[in-house]
């Protein structure tokens, strides 16, 4: 699958923001400054397509980019950037309110195919993380496992690495892959496309 076009669509506060087309959806979905912007920006090869930030928890609302590629059904489908979580320096209503927002998304789409799930590769799995992946198994999403900042990883650490966040994680299955991916090499970009163009033709 190749990415012909990319383009940043709307910004949505609640489920009655969200476009209404009818395309699939494939959303991003991760901690706070766990990369999610800078992939979705090494993903369809567009610098500053999505707005990347030092600070954490920049992201607040439901974020849409249509995505137009060469597969001829569906000719496009959106990438949407869910707020991250995990971010303490926010207040407890503000928190509660983005998972307000992430929960009623991930629940009420008709049109999500499945999820990105982000994890750092440099960091263990976080409560939140195991949380994230325990609620996806319940309500029987599909879901991609990347762990980002790659790069930064030893190469002769890397697999071993990967092993740890999977047994981290609960009730990964043993066919499971978690992809290795790099927004500054490019690592990854080729399998995480195939993995998408899956979801999008099943």
């Amino acid at each position: 699958m190749k990415i012909h076009g990319a383009e940043f669509v709307k910004s949505c506060a609640s489920l009655r923001d969200c476009p209404t087309d009818g395309l699939p959806e494939i959303a991003l979905a991760g901690r706070s400054n766990v990369g999610k912007s800078s992939l979705l920006n090494s993903l369809v090869r567009h610098k500053g397509l999505a707005k990347t930030s030092g600070t954490p928890g920049k992201t607040r609302l439901i974020n849409f980019f249509k995505i137009t590629v060469s597969i001829k059904s569906p000719a496009a489908f959106y990438l949407v950037d869910l707020p991250g979580y995990g971010y303490a320096n926010v207040s407890l209503a503000q928190r509660q309110a983005w998972g307000d927002l992430v929960n009623d998304y991930l629940k009420h789409r008709p049109a999500l195919r499945g999820l990105i799930v982000l994890l750092d590769i440099r960091l263990p799995p976080s409560l939140l993380d195991q949380q994230l992946i325990t609620w996806i198994h319940s309500c029987r999403l599909r879901y991609i496992l990347v762990a980002t900042k790659s790069d930064q990883m030893p190469r002769g650490r890397l697999a071993s690495a990967l092993g740890q966040v999977k047994t981290s994680l609960p009730g990964i299955p043993a066919h499971q892959v978690i992809l290795p991916f790099s927004s500054k090499t490019g690592q990854g970009r080729d399998s995480l496309l195939e993995e998408i163009a899956q979801f999008l033709k099943d």
